[in-house]
Protein backbone atom coordinates (compact mmCIF):
# COMPACT_ATOMS: atom_id res chain seq x y z
CA UNK A 1 0.00 0.00 0.00
CA UNK A 2 1.42 3.46 -0.85
CA UNK A 3 2.76 5.48 2.08
CA UNK A 4 0.21 8.27 1.46
CA UNK A 5 -2.74 5.87 1.73
CA UNK A 6 -1.31 4.32 4.88
CA UNK A 7 -1.25 7.74 6.55
CA UNK A 8 -4.82 8.52 5.53
CA UNK A 9 -6.05 5.20 6.88
CA UNK A 10 -4.24 5.72 10.17
CA UNK A 11 -5.74 9.16 10.71
CA UNK A 12 -9.26 7.97 9.89
CA UNK A 13 -9.18 5.07 12.34
CA UNK A 14 -8.40 7.27 15.39
CA UNK A 15 -12.01 7.51 16.48
CA UNK A 16 -11.08 7.98 20.15
CA UNK A 17 -8.57 10.88 19.93
CA UNK A 18 -5.81 8.62 21.21
CA UNK A 19 -3.09 9.58 18.74
CA UNK A 20 -1.12 12.81 18.43
CA UNK A 21 -2.91 14.99 15.84
CA UNK A 22 -1.60 14.98 12.29
CA UNK A 23 -0.24 12.38 9.86
CA UNK A 24 1.14 9.17 11.29
CA UNK A 25 3.75 6.83 9.89
CA UNK A 26 3.89 3.09 10.24
CA UNK A 27 7.19 1.30 10.80
CA UNK A 28 7.32 -2.41 10.05
CA UNK A 29 8.90 -4.73 12.57
CA UNK A 30 11.62 -7.25 11.79
CA UNK A 31 10.10 -10.19 9.92
CA UNK A 32 9.88 -13.43 11.87
CA UNK A 33 10.27 -11.92 15.32
CA UNK A 34 8.47 -13.19 18.41
CA UNK A 35 6.06 -10.22 18.27
CA UNK A 36 5.35 -10.45 14.55
CA UNK A 37 1.69 -9.77 13.87
CA UNK A 38 1.34 -7.35 16.80
CA UNK A 39 0.94 -3.60 16.44
CA UNK A 40 2.08 -1.05 18.99
CA UNK A 41 1.82 2.67 19.72
CA UNK A 42 4.01 4.79 22.00
CA UNK A 43 3.34 7.64 24.36
CA UNK A 44 4.71 10.88 22.92
CA UNK A 45 7.61 10.85 25.38
CA UNK A 46 9.46 8.10 23.49
CA UNK A 47 11.76 9.03 20.63
CA UNK A 48 10.86 7.71 17.20
CA UNK A 49 13.51 8.55 14.63
CA UNK A 50 12.44 11.30 12.24
CA UNK A 51 9.38 12.22 14.30
CA UNK A 52 9.28 15.09 16.83
CA UNK A 53 8.94 14.08 20.47
CA UNK A 54 6.17 16.40 21.63
CA UNK A 55 5.66 15.54 25.28
CA UNK A 56 2.10 16.83 25.15
CA UNK A 57 3.23 20.45 24.72
CA UNK A 58 3.55 22.02 21.29
CA UNK A 59 6.36 24.34 22.36
CA UNK A 60 8.46 21.40 23.54
CA UNK A 61 8.32 19.85 20.08
CA UNK A 62 9.23 23.16 18.44
CA UNK A 63 12.18 23.89 20.71
CA UNK A 64 13.84 20.46 20.77
CA UNK A 65 15.55 18.62 17.92
CA UNK A 66 13.87 15.80 16.04
CA UNK A 67 15.43 12.54 17.28
CA UNK A 68 17.64 10.58 14.93
CA UNK A 69 17.31 7.25 16.77
CA UNK A 70 14.49 5.25 18.27
CA UNK A 71 14.16 4.98 22.02
CA UNK A 72 15.43 1.68 23.41
CA UNK A 73 11.94 0.34 24.09
CA UNK A 74 10.71 1.29 20.60
CA UNK A 75 13.71 -0.31 18.91
CA UNK A 76 13.34 -3.44 21.03
CA UNK A 77 9.72 -3.95 20.00
CA UNK A 78 10.55 -3.33 16.33
CA UNK A 79 13.44 -5.78 16.50
CA UNK A 80 11.03 -8.36 17.95
CA UNK A 81 8.72 -7.95 14.95
CA UNK A 82 5.98 -5.64 16.25
CA UNK A 83 4.73 -2.90 13.90
CA UNK A 84 4.72 0.71 15.07
CA UNK A 85 1.46 2.53 14.26
CA UNK A 86 1.76 5.95 15.89
CA UNK A 87 2.44 8.22 18.83
CA UNK A 88 -0.20 8.78 21.49
CA UNK A 89 -1.40 11.77 23.46
CA UNK A 90 0.02 12.37 26.94
CA UNK A 91 -0.84 14.76 29.73
CA UNK A 92 1.30 17.83 29.17
CA UNK A 93 4.98 17.03 29.87
CA UNK A 94 3.60 13.95 31.67
CA UNK A 95 2.48 16.09 34.62
CA UNK A 96 -0.99 14.68 35.13
CA UNK A 97 -2.84 11.63 36.36
CA UNK A 98 -6.31 11.98 34.83
CA UNK A 99 -5.58 12.09 31.10
CA UNK A 100 -6.66 15.59 30.12
CA UNK A 101 -4.53 17.71 27.77
CA UNK A 102 -5.33 21.37 27.12
CA UNK A 103 -3.66 21.30 23.69
CA UNK A 104 -4.69 17.95 22.22
CA UNK A 105 -7.83 17.10 24.18
CA UNK A 106 -8.78 14.10 26.28
CA UNK A 107 -8.59 10.62 24.73
CA UNK A 108 -11.77 8.57 24.97
CA UNK A 109 -12.08 5.87 27.59
CA UNK A 110 -14.07 3.30 25.62
CA UNK A 111 -14.71 1.28 28.79
CA UNK A 112 -16.49 4.30 30.32
CA UNK A 113 -17.01 6.97 27.63
CA UNK A 114 -18.29 9.64 30.01
CA UNK A 115 -15.19 9.34 32.19
CA UNK A 116 -11.51 10.26 31.86
CA UNK A 117 -9.03 7.58 30.73
CA UNK A 118 -6.41 8.37 33.36
CA UNK A 119 -3.00 9.82 32.65
CA UNK A 120 -0.44 10.69 31.83
CA UNK A 121 -0.30 7.65 29.52
CA UNK A 122 -3.87 8.41 28.46
CA UNK A 123 -3.53 8.05 24.70
CA UNK A 124 -1.71 4.73 24.93
CA UNK A 125 -4.38 3.28 27.22
CA UNK A 126 -7.16 4.67 25.03
CA UNK A 127 -5.66 3.23 21.83
CA UNK A 128 -5.29 -0.25 23.32
CA UNK A 129 -8.72 -0.23 24.95
CA UNK A 130 -10.31 0.80 21.63
CA UNK A 131 -8.52 -1.97 19.73
CA UNK A 132 -6.47 0.43 17.59
CA UNK A 133 -3.29 -1.46 18.50
CA UNK A 134 -2.39 -4.62 20.40
CA UNK A 135 -0.07 -2.99 22.92
CA UNK A 136 1.26 0.47 23.70
CA UNK A 137 4.18 1.91 25.62
CA UNK A 138 3.62 4.38 28.42
CA UNK A 139 5.50 5.70 31.42
CA UNK A 140 4.89 5.68 35.15
CA UNK A 141 6.42 8.23 37.50
CA UNK A 142 3.58 8.72 39.97
CA UNK A 143 0.99 6.27 38.65
CA UNK A 144 0.73 6.85 34.90
CA UNK A 145 0.66 3.17 33.89
CA UNK A 146 -1.31 1.90 36.86
CA UNK A 147 -4.09 4.50 36.91
CA UNK A 148 -5.03 4.33 33.19
CA UNK A 149 -4.88 0.54 33.46
CA UNK A 150 -7.43 0.64 36.28
CA UNK A 151 -9.68 3.24 34.68
CA UNK A 152 -9.70 1.62 31.21
CA UNK A 153 -9.80 -2.04 32.27
CA UNK A 154 -6.35 -3.03 30.93
CA UNK A 155 -3.34 -5.03 31.98
CA UNK A 156 -0.53 -2.61 32.77
CA UNK A 157 2.78 -2.64 34.56
CA UNK A 158 5.12 -0.31 36.37
CA UNK A 159 8.35 -2.35 36.20
CA UNK A 160 11.03 -2.45 38.87
CA UNK A 161 12.77 0.93 39.00
CA UNK A 162 15.73 0.75 36.61
CA UNK A 163 14.67 -2.56 35.05
CA UNK A 164 14.04 -1.16 31.56
CA UNK A 165 16.47 1.00 29.62
CA UNK A 166 15.03 4.54 29.40
CA UNK A 167 17.39 5.75 26.67
CA UNK A 168 15.42 7.98 24.30
CA UNK A 169 12.67 8.70 26.82
CA UNK A 170 11.79 12.29 27.74
CA UNK A 171 12.41 12.47 31.51
CA UNK A 172 10.26 13.99 34.23
CA UNK A 173 11.49 12.91 37.67
CA UNK A 174 14.39 10.50 37.00
CA UNK A 175 14.44 8.84 40.41
CA UNK A 176 10.82 7.73 39.87
CA UNK A 177 10.55 7.43 36.06
CA UNK A 178 9.78 4.00 34.57
CA UNK A 179 8.37 2.70 31.27
CA UNK A 180 5.70 0.02 30.87
CA UNK A 181 3.10 -1.41 28.50
CA UNK A 182 -0.67 -1.90 28.20
CA UNK A 183 -2.60 -4.82 26.70
CA UNK A 184 -6.19 -6.05 26.65
CA UNK A 185 -5.32 -9.69 27.43
CA UNK A 186 -2.78 -11.53 29.54
CA UNK A 187 -1.31 -13.58 26.69
CA UNK A 188 -0.23 -10.44 24.80
CA UNK A 189 0.88 -8.89 28.10
CA UNK A 190 3.22 -11.87 28.59
CA UNK A 191 4.51 -11.85 24.99
CA UNK A 192 5.50 -8.20 25.23
CA UNK A 193 6.92 -8.70 28.72
CA UNK A 194 9.14 -11.55 27.60
CA UNK A 195 10.73 -9.21 25.05
CA UNK A 196 11.07 -6.09 27.19
CA UNK A 197 12.03 -7.86 30.42
CA UNK A 198 14.29 -10.36 28.68
CA UNK A 199 12.78 -13.33 30.49
CA UNK A 200 9.72 -15.54 30.28
CA UNK A 201 6.90 -15.29 32.86
CA UNK A 202 7.21 -17.16 36.16
CA UNK A 203 7.44 -18.60 38.71
CA UNK A 204 4.19 -17.96 40.59
CA UNK A 205 4.51 -16.48 44.09
CA UNK A 206 3.56 -18.69 47.03
CA UNK A 207 2.51 -16.09 49.62
CA UNK A 208 -0.20 -13.41 49.41
CA UNK A 209 -0.54 -10.29 51.52
CA UNK A 210 -3.56 -7.97 51.51
CA UNK A 211 -2.93 -4.27 52.16
CA UNK A 212 -5.78 -3.57 54.58
CA UNK A 213 -4.91 0.12 54.87
CA UNK A 214 -5.22 0.50 51.08
CA UNK A 215 -8.51 -1.41 50.94
CA UNK A 216 -9.84 0.68 53.81
CA UNK A 217 -8.81 3.86 52.02
CA UNK A 218 -10.63 2.94 48.78
CA UNK A 219 -14.32 3.60 48.30
CA UNK A 220 -16.39 0.84 49.88
CA UNK A 221 -17.85 -0.08 46.49
CA UNK A 222 -14.35 -0.55 45.07
CA UNK A 223 -13.23 -2.76 47.97
CA UNK A 224 -16.34 -4.91 47.60
CA UNK A 225 -15.97 -5.17 43.82
CA UNK A 226 -12.36 -6.34 44.19
CA UNK A 227 -13.07 -8.93 46.90
CA UNK A 228 -13.86 -11.76 44.40
CA UNK A 229 -10.58 -11.02 42.60
CA UNK A 230 -8.63 -11.31 45.85
CA UNK A 231 -10.33 -14.64 46.54
CA UNK A 232 -9.49 -15.86 43.03
CA UNK A 233 -5.90 -14.70 43.47
CA UNK A 234 -5.60 -16.72 46.67
CA UNK A 235 -6.94 -19.83 44.89
CA UNK A 236 -4.57 -19.33 41.95
CA UNK A 237 -1.57 -19.12 44.26
CA UNK A 238 -2.80 -21.76 46.67
CA UNK A 239 -2.04 -19.31 49.46
CA UNK A 240 -4.04 -18.18 52.46
CA UNK A 241 -4.15 -14.35 52.31
CA UNK A 242 -2.64 -12.51 55.27
CA UNK A 243 -3.66 -8.97 56.20
CA UNK A 244 -0.86 -6.40 56.47
CA UNK A 245 -0.49 -2.64 56.74
CA UNK A 246 1.46 -1.42 53.74
CA UNK A 247 2.30 2.06 55.07
CA UNK A 248 2.50 2.12 58.89
CA UNK A 249 3.25 5.86 58.81
CA UNK A 250 0.04 6.41 56.83
CA UNK A 251 -0.77 6.32 53.13
CA UNK A 252 -1.14 10.11 53.14
CA UNK A 253 2.34 10.44 54.65
CA UNK A 254 3.86 8.37 51.86
CA UNK A 255 1.88 10.45 49.37
CA UNK A 256 3.19 13.67 50.89
CA UNK A 257 6.75 12.40 50.51
CA UNK A 258 6.21 11.56 46.84
CA UNK A 259 4.52 14.93 46.25
CA UNK A 260 7.57 16.60 47.77
CA UNK A 261 10.20 14.67 45.78
CA UNK A 262 8.63 14.29 42.34
CA UNK A 263 7.74 17.98 41.70
CA UNK A 264 11.22 19.11 42.74
CA UNK A 265 12.78 16.78 40.18
CA UNK A 266 10.25 17.83 37.55
CA UNK A 267 11.15 21.47 38.13
CA UNK A 268 14.85 20.64 37.81
CA UNK A 269 14.15 18.75 34.58
CA UNK A 270 12.10 21.45 32.87
CA UNK A 271 13.61 24.60 34.37
CA UNK A 272 16.26 25.15 31.63
CA UNK A 273 13.57 24.85 28.92
CA UNK A 274 11.15 27.16 30.77
CA UNK A 275 13.79 29.81 31.40
CA UNK A 276 15.09 29.62 27.83
CA UNK A 277 11.83 29.47 25.85
CA UNK A 278 9.02 30.71 28.15
CA UNK A 279 6.69 28.03 26.76
CA UNK A 280 2.90 28.07 26.82
CA UNK A 281 1.39 25.74 29.41
CA UNK A 282 -1.93 24.88 30.95
CA UNK A 283 -2.45 26.63 34.28
CA UNK A 284 -2.45 23.40 36.29
CA UNK A 285 0.86 22.28 34.76
CA UNK A 286 2.54 25.64 35.33
CA UNK A 287 1.22 25.74 38.89
CA UNK A 288 2.65 22.29 39.59
CA UNK A 289 6.08 23.28 38.32
CA UNK A 290 6.04 26.49 40.35
CA UNK A 291 5.11 24.48 43.43
CA UNK A 292 8.05 22.16 42.74
CA UNK A 293 10.40 25.13 42.65
CA UNK A 294 9.28 26.21 46.13
CA UNK A 295 9.53 22.99 48.17
CA UNK A 296 11.75 23.86 51.17
CA UNK A 297 15.01 21.98 51.60
CA UNK A 298 13.84 20.77 55.00
CA UNK A 299 10.76 19.22 53.38
CA UNK A 300 12.90 17.58 50.72
CA UNK A 301 15.17 16.11 53.38
CA UNK A 302 12.21 14.76 55.33
CA UNK A 303 10.76 13.24 52.16
CA UNK A 304 14.06 11.56 51.32
CA UNK A 305 14.07 9.93 54.76
CA UNK A 306 10.47 8.81 54.32
CA UNK A 307 11.46 7.25 50.99
CA UNK A 308 14.06 5.19 52.86
CA UNK A 309 11.40 4.09 55.34
CA UNK A 310 9.03 3.11 52.52
CA UNK A 311 11.77 1.12 50.82
CA UNK A 312 12.59 -0.65 54.06
CA UNK A 313 8.94 -1.48 54.69
CA UNK A 314 8.34 -3.02 51.27
CA UNK A 315 11.66 -4.85 51.39
CA UNK A 316 10.51 -6.39 54.69
CA UNK A 317 7.00 -7.24 53.45
CA UNK A 318 8.02 -8.59 50.05
CA UNK A 319 10.80 -11.16 50.08
CA UNK A 320 11.03 -13.27 46.91
CA UNK A 321 7.90 -15.40 46.48
CA UNK A 322 5.54 -12.97 48.24
CA UNK A 323 3.15 -10.46 46.67
CA UNK A 324 0.96 -7.72 48.14
CA UNK A 325 -2.43 -6.84 46.65
CA UNK A 326 -4.35 -3.56 46.90
CA UNK A 327 -6.83 -1.47 44.89
CA UNK A 328 -4.98 0.24 42.05
CA UNK A 329 -7.16 3.34 42.43
CA UNK A 330 -9.50 4.34 45.27
CA UNK A 331 -12.42 4.93 42.87
CA UNK A 332 -13.32 4.38 39.21
CA UNK A 333 -12.49 7.05 36.65
CA UNK A 334 -13.99 10.48 37.39
CA UNK A 335 -16.31 12.17 34.94
CA UNK A 336 -14.78 14.16 32.09
CA UNK A 337 -14.58 17.93 32.37
CA UNK A 338 -14.83 18.36 36.13
CA UNK A 339 -13.66 21.74 37.54
CA UNK A 340 -10.23 21.98 39.15
CA UNK A 341 -11.47 22.28 42.75
CA UNK A 342 -13.18 18.89 42.41
CA UNK A 343 -10.22 17.23 40.73
CA UNK A 344 -7.53 18.29 43.22
CA UNK A 345 -8.67 16.05 46.12
CA UNK A 346 -9.18 13.19 43.67
CA UNK A 347 -5.57 13.49 42.51
CA UNK A 348 -4.43 13.51 46.13
CA UNK A 349 -6.38 10.33 46.90
CA UNK A 350 -4.95 8.58 43.85
CA UNK A 351 -1.44 9.47 44.98
CA UNK A 352 -2.12 7.81 48.33
CA UNK A 353 -2.46 4.46 46.53
CA UNK A 354 0.34 5.06 44.02
CA UNK A 355 3.13 6.72 46.01
CA UNK A 356 4.85 3.43 46.85
CA UNK A 357 5.86 3.05 43.21
CA UNK A 358 8.04 6.14 43.04
CA UNK A 359 9.20 5.84 46.63
CA UNK A 360 10.23 2.18 46.74
CA UNK A 361 10.60 1.19 43.08
CA UNK A 362 8.97 -2.25 43.34
CA UNK A 363 7.20 -3.73 40.29
CA UNK A 364 3.41 -3.40 40.23
CA UNK A 365 0.87 -4.87 37.81
CA UNK A 366 -2.73 -3.80 37.38
CA UNK A 367 -5.14 -6.71 36.89
CA UNK A 368 -8.48 -5.78 35.28
CA UNK A 369 -11.68 -7.60 36.13
CA UNK A 370 -13.99 -5.58 38.38
CA UNK A 371 -16.65 -2.94 37.76
CA UNK A 372 -18.22 -0.20 39.90
CA UNK A 373 -21.30 1.45 38.38
CA UNK A 374 -20.28 -0.03 35.04
CA UNK A 375 -16.77 1.47 35.12
CA UNK A 376 -13.57 -0.59 35.50
CA UNK A 377 -11.45 -0.73 38.65
CA UNK A 378 -8.26 -2.74 38.93
CA UNK A 379 -6.54 -4.91 41.52
CA UNK A 380 -2.81 -4.31 41.86
CA UNK A 381 -0.14 -6.82 42.80
CA UNK A 382 3.29 -5.71 44.02
CA UNK A 383 6.30 -8.00 44.29
CA UNK A 384 9.93 -7.95 45.32
CA UNK A 385 12.26 -5.82 43.24
CA UNK A 386 13.15 -7.80 40.13
CA UNK A 387 10.08 -10.06 40.32
CA UNK A 388 8.42 -8.49 37.27
CA UNK A 389 8.21 -11.76 35.35
CA UNK A 390 6.55 -13.44 38.31
CA UNK A 391 3.84 -10.75 38.35
CA UNK A 392 3.28 -11.30 34.62
CA UNK A 393 2.81 -15.00 35.36
CA UNK A 394 0.17 -14.10 37.96
CA UNK A 395 -1.69 -12.06 35.33
CA UNK A 396 -1.76 -15.08 33.02
CA UNK A 397 -2.93 -17.40 35.78
CA UNK A 398 -5.66 -14.99 36.89
CA UNK A 399 -7.04 -14.66 33.37
CA UNK A 400 -7.01 -18.44 32.94
CA UNK A 401 -8.84 -18.88 36.25
CA UNK A 402 -11.58 -16.43 35.22
CA UNK A 403 -12.47 -18.27 32.01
Amino acid sequence: MPWRNTIAEAVMEDRVNAFVPGPRIRIAGRPGGSLSGLTFAVKDLFDVAGTPTGGGNHDWARSNPVPERHAWAVQTLLDAGAEFVGKTITDEVSLGILGENAFDGTPLNTAAPDRVPGGSSSGSASAVAAGLCDTALGTDTGGSMRVPGSFCGLYSIRPTQGRLDLTGLMPQAPSSDTAGWFTRDAATFARVGTVLLGEAPGPLPTKLLVATDAFGFADLEVAEALRPMVERLARVLGAAPRDEIMAPQGLSVWARAQRSLQPVEAWQTFRPWIERDNPRMAFTVAAGLIAGSQVPVAEQNWAALMREEARARLRYLLPPGTILCLPTTPFPAPSRGLPMPELRPMRDRITCLCAQGGLAGHPQVNLPGALVDGAPVGLSIIGARGSDASLVAVAQAMEAASS
